[in-house]
């Protein structure tokens, strides 16, 4: 189930990145909030932390670009997240 919630974030993350202007970014947040809640009901904010940092690294590496204030969207899930 991990990798397909990774694989799904790193999607949705990428479209959001790439084409910020488009109709379904309000979709795409949502939807990530909603992986960040599964996330976090399955491991806590350990595995919130450990998600953020596969994502931010593997999308810097194939697009350049930093997806932490879509991390940002998280905030919230848990009082001991972000740390």
């Amino acid at each position: 189930m991990d990798m397909m919630l990774e694989e799904e974030l790193i999607d949705l993350m990428t479209s959001c990145l790439q084409n910020p202007d488009s109709s379904h970014i309000s979709d795409n947040h949502a939807r990530i909030i909603a992986i960040g809640g599964e996330i976090y009901a399955d491991g806590g904010s350990d595995a919130l932390e450990n998600f953020s940092f596969v994502l931010k690294n593997r999308i810097v590496q194939e697009i350049e670009k930093d997806p932490s204030p879509l991390l940002s969207l998280w905030h919230g899930l848990a009082d001991d997240w972000p740390r």
